[in-house]
């Protein structure tokens, strides 16, 4: 145990008392000899701050930090800050991991990679599996910075910090957003170019469990979920880091851009499509006047282009007769 890297292993916790002795055992039985864990409890105003400090009574490993509410960011934030370990893991509080998942992103680490990351799935409230987010290999894969960037934003990437392992020294001076949505995405493409790649592992060791009351899940058909508007906010940063650091991957970007705003205008309620809506507004605007270069992106598909074509056209039009469609 002496011999093997302390891993840290971080758990943002808010109100997940139904799930959260489940996600912290699974993370205490890994098969992996040295590592710590956080819990970050955020305010919660359950009993799952007591239950930290009961599974702390059990195990020297686990460290509890109680703070005011600020969301999973700033809980994640504590946890860097206070972290010993030379590699950082995060783990979600109402998910869970295979025994082994530590063991083997660690294992994964030994070639002198900065990040490994191994697959998820998803389970929903009623136990059933879903569909795969990312499909991971069939054998291991050392992907560059510069490939795994186009696969993010080519929509097959994996930008989750709770599928991998990260040295410490790659986050330096970053940290999470606050406030924001799409955060793991926004601070991977970040750290991206600080590495040489990402060593991708088969197999799927981490399972979310999908719940209608999570940060980004739509509950209510008028709902709209922030996270629409800060994709297509962190589609310009993306396209800005690219720029910078992969100019040949600028096609790539561009598409990315607009997709981001196709998917805002295919989810946001009719009823706030309206000039007081700035972020509307703007998403109209930029389809408007890149129309014709969104045409000819090579990455954008013949529907891409089409829903591409009815947004610049009349986008609260075709949202409305959208709507009396999936109605019949």
């Amino acid at each position: 145990m002496k011999n093997l890297p302390l891993l840290s292993v971080i758990v943002p916790v808010y109100n997940t008392m139904e799930y959260l002795e489940k996600c912290v055992r699974s993370i205490m039985n890994q098969t992996y000899g040295n590592l710590e864990i956080l819990l970050v409890d955020d305010g919660s105003t359950d009993a799952s701050g007591a239950m930290c400090d009961a599974l702390a009574g059990e195990d020297a490993r686990i460290r509890v930090l109680h703070k005011e509410n600020g969301g999973s960011s700033s809980a994640r934030n504590l946890g860097i800050d206070q972290a010993r370990g030379e590699y950082l893991g995060f783990v979600d509080s109402d998910d869970f991991i295979e025994p082994d998942m530590y063991e083997r992103l660690a294992e994964g680490l030994r070639g002198g990679y900065e990040i490994a990351q191994i697959g998820r799935n998803e389970i929903d409230e009623a136990g059933n599996l879903l569909p795969d987010i990312c499909i991971p290999p069939a054998t291991e894969e050392e992907v560059s910075s510069r490939d795994f960037m186009r696969e993010l934003l080519m929509h097959r990437g994996d930008c989750s910090f709770c599928t991998k392992l990260i040295k410490r020294e790659v986050f330096a001076d970053l940290r999470f957003p606050e406030g924001l949505l799409n955060e793991d995405f926004w601070l991977f493409i970040q750290m991206l170019p600080r590495t040489a790649g990402v060593v991708s592992l088969p197999g799927y060791k981490y399972h979310v469990f999908y719940r209608l009351g999570s940060n980004s899940r739509r509950k209510d058909k008028n709902d709209f979920s922030r996270v629409f508007g800060d994709c297509v906010d962190n589609a310009g940063l993306a396209e800005e880091l690219v720029r910078t650091h992969y100019p040949e991957l600028l096609p790539v970007a561009k598409r990315f851009q607009m997709f981001q705003r196709i998917e805002y205008l295919l989810h946001i309620p009719v009823l706030q499509m309206t000039g007081e809506n700035r972020q509307y507004r703007d998403i109209v605007t930029y389809i408007r006047k890149h129309y014709f270069e969104g045409l000819t992106n090579p990455h954008l598909t013949k529907k891409n282009k089409l829903y591409l074509t009815l947004f610049a056209v009349a986008p609260k039009t075709v949202r409305q007769i959208h709507a009396k469609i999936k109605r019949l």
